[in-house]
């Protein structure tokens, strides 16, 4: 099995509900000019962060054991803007449902504007939001 072209994504989101809501294309007009947002891409899809952000942040000096993390540590934000603190990260979920095929393996990288990549691989077969890091 090989990467999966956008006209598989397509396809399988039109056909099957893989992704909800779902957008075929990318590029959009904005004031007047062209712009790159999210949908589908070249053998991709770009997702959209929701307003729900949980960052972490550790301002009380606590020892951090990253099975059992302390739900003081935490704070949620609901906002079209996330700020993290320095020494901090914040999860994301996104607006988009994706409901995976059995045989499909799915991997998550953040880019640019992005300060940090981070990545994700995920089980076949799943149904959810994405969660970004």
């Amino acid at each position: 099995m090989g990467i999966k072209a956008d006209k598989w994504i397509r396809r399988m989101a039109e056909q099957q509900d893989m992704i909800e809501p779902f957008e075929p294309g990318q590029v959009r007009e904005a004031n007047g000019g062209r712009i790159i947002s999210y949908g589908t891409s070249s053998y991709g899809y770009d997702v959209r962060c929701s307003d729900e952000f949980k960052i972490f942040t550790n301002i009380n000096s606590a020892i951090v054991d990253p099975k059992d993390f302390a739900e003081e540590s935490f704070v949620d934000v609901k906002s079209d803007v996330c700020i993290i603190p320095p020494n901090s990260f914040a999860l994301a979920r996104t607006v988009e449902y994706f409901r995976i095929p059995r045989d499909t393996l799915t991997v998550c990288l953040g880019k640019p504007p992005m300060p940090v990549a981070a990545l994700s691989l995920t089980s076949p077969r799943w149904s959810r939001n994405g969660k970004v890091m």
